[in-house]
Order: C-alpha cells, then structure tokens, then sequence
C-alpha cells in the first residue's frame, strides 16, 4: 500500500518524563512537509546520551520525547524540494546537520553545525511543530531523528545515502557510537605512528576510540575501566594492556606516568565523568600531551582542577561525533567497512526486537553489554 501523503500509525518508544522509564506506544506519524524525509527505521543502538534522556541530564529536551539517534533504515517518502535522497534509498539518520550553509559548515576545520542541538534546540521541526501525536498528545523529536520510533520524519539536512550493500542492522552504529570514538582518535587527536594512547572507558565508543587509535598506528594503547569484562574484547579490537583503576592504591594517572615515564600522548576521557576527565588530563605528557574529552558529562556540571595541568604545554579539547562532517564522512565510512578496513560489528554485543527495549537498557544499566542493537 503507497504510505506516501498519508499519517502512518506504528510503535515507537516515548519517554513521558524525566526519571521515567520507556513506554511503548502507537503513534501517528504526518507525512513530510518540505525538505523533509519520512524513513523506515530498520535498527537502531542504544547509546549512552539517550540512557541521559531517561534520567534528564541532556540539556535542552522537551519531553514527551521519542529518543534514539544512532539508527538506520530505508526512505518511506520525501517532500517537497529533496533532492538528496529518495524513496527505497537506505539511509543513516545524522544526529549532527550538515546544512552545508551555516559560518560552521562553510568552514573546513569544524563540524559544528549551527543547527545542531547544542546550539538551538531540536525538539521540533524547523517549521516549530512535530510530526508525532500519541493519544492526541504532540511529542516531540529528539536531534530531528528519534529513531525509538519504527518511522521518523527528519529535514534533509539530517539523513544521508548509504551503500545499498550495507548491512542495516550493523552500519546504524555509525549514526553515532562507532564515528564518535573513531574519529576523535583520527580526526580530534590526529593520533601519530608510534605513539602512547590511554583510553578511560571502554563501552562501545571507548572501543571505537581503541580502534580508531590502533588504525592509526600506535605503539603502546593502555584501556582503562573497572570493569573487568570488558577487558577481553579491549584487546581483541587493539588495546596492549587494560588496567583497573581498583587494583591500586594510587590515582590511575600516577600508574600510567610510572608506565610510561612521562604520560601518554594521547588521553581519551569516554565515561563522561569530570573526575574520570581531570584523571586523564594528568595522565598527559606534561609538555605535549593531549587529552580528549568525548564522553558526555552531566549537563551544567562545572569543571575544576589545576590550571598547572596545562601551564606546561597539555591540550584538553573536545571532539563531537569524531569530528566528522557527517553528510561527507558516512557514506564513505560505510564504503570502508564494507572494503573490510575496519569490524565494528565486534561492538555489537547483543541484537534484540524493539519490543524489548526495557530489557536492553537494563543489560546496558547492569553493565553486561557493549553495543545493544534494536531491530523492528
């Protein structure tokens, strides 16, 4: 049956208030309007941002909210004015724009677009209305994407063509998880042959970084984490050698300067901690080590800590989605996994119906999954 023009009906995951757990629910979803794009979700991950959905400590959300942003699926229609995409084309929904128009986009040294979330708030649609009712109640989008629902509408700005070859249910990983830790080591830190690495964290985007660093050719990649589980799949995608920051009875960035003599070049903080942060900046090389902050921290926490920590040369900077211009990056990245260049399928520790959503955030809330992928 042609969908197109038409309100479509489907499940999808609301969260009603902050502190609330998910509730499936059937929703209505309006046809695209302008440079809209209306997809077919096919999978979608659970990430950590959203997992701050739940809890309310994402700046900027309006709730009733669909979350999800780290998805994938087929274009089911489109407005008025795309040309970008069409209908039966899969896509990756982009939690970053690409408008291609805004001072950020013109510029060749940052992938900040003006329209992001950070900058104005993506609970609506630009036209400031939503295309989701459930029980004749608005909710609104979360990034323009919402991919918790098995249909989403987006603007153009916010979707980009995939190889028809890519496997949905593996290459959604690149909507976020797998480009945001991989590109922070390729792009952000600019990662040098030979050089010293300590990854803090290594859930799904931790282990991307870890990747992203051996790709790069570092000599020495130290994973750090206190959960020891995770340990094992830390060295099967690169790591040296993993510590536990409980094993000792010093701070982790006093053992990795006695490791290493002088601190690492490179420190990836991807827990999202301020402490966690202010460890990895001291575990730097006091002269040129850089630090990387791609974890997201709690929204409106201050940071604090020894300004001598950079006095003597250290970088701390942040890296948001890798660093990549995403309408330009995805697709050839997903050309590059499919040459073999890189697994990110080892990240995918479990794949479950989106009908158990619950149970996925509760193996990520137990610690007992790397990446969970959603499949409707």
């Amino acid at each position: 049956m042609d969908t197109s023009g038409k309100v479509i009906t489907c499940k999808a995951a609301i969260a009603w208030e902050p502190g609330k757990p998910l509730s499936i629910e059937e929703v209505e979803v309006a046809p695209p309007k302008s440079h809209e794009v209306r997809v077919k979700i096919i999978a979608t991950g659970i990430c950590g941002t959203d997992d701050h959905v739940l809890s309310g400590s994402f700046p900027n959300v309006h709730y009733p909210v669909i979350p999800g942003h780290e998805g994938a699926g087929i274009v089911e229609s489109i407005g008025k004015g795309v040309t970008c995409v069409k209908p039966g084309d899969k896509v990756i929904p982009l939690c970053l724009p690409q408008c291609g128009e805004c001072e950020s986009c013109l510029r060749s040294n940052t992938n900040c677009c003006l329209k992001t979330h950070l900058c104005a708030p993506q609970n609506l649609m630009p036209d400031k209305t939503s295309r989701f009712i459930c029980k004749g109640k608005q909710i609104h989008h979360f990034l323009w994407i919402s991919t918790f629902s098995e249909y989403t509408v987006m603007p153009d700005s916010t979707v980009v063509k995939i190889d028809e070859a890519a496997p949905l249910d593996k290459v959604c990983l690149f909507g976020c998880g797998f480009s945001t830790g991989y590109g922070a080591a390729l792009n952000t830190a600019q990662v040098t042959p030979g050089s010293t690495c300590a990854i803090f964290g290594l859930g799904g985007v931790g282990l991307s970084v870890v990747m992203g660093c051996k790709a790069a050719g570092a000599s020495q990649i130290i994973g750090i984490d206190i959960n020891k589980d995770k340990f094992v799949k830390a060295e099967e995608v690169g790591a040296t050698e993993c510590l536990n920051p409980h094993d000792y009875e010093k701070p982790i960035q006093d053992v990795l300067m006695e490791k290493t003599g002088h601190g690492v070049d490179y420190a990836f903080e991807v827990v999202g901690c301020l402490d966690t942060l202010t460890a990895a900046l001291a575990s730097c090389h006091r002269g040129c080590g850089v630090c990387v902050m791609v974890g997201v921290p709690p929204s409106g926490s201050p940071l604090s800590f020894d300004p001598m920590l950079l006095f003597t040369g250290r970088t701390l900077k942040g890296s948001f989605i890798g660093g990549w211009k995403m309408k330009d990056s995805i697709p050839q990245l997903v050309s590059s996994y499919l040459e073999g260049k890189f697994k990110p399928d080892v990240l995918i520790s479990h794949t479950l119906p989106f009908s158990k959503i619950s149970e996925a955030f509760a193996l990520v809330h137990a610690g007992k999954s790397i990446r969970i992928i959603l499949v409707f």
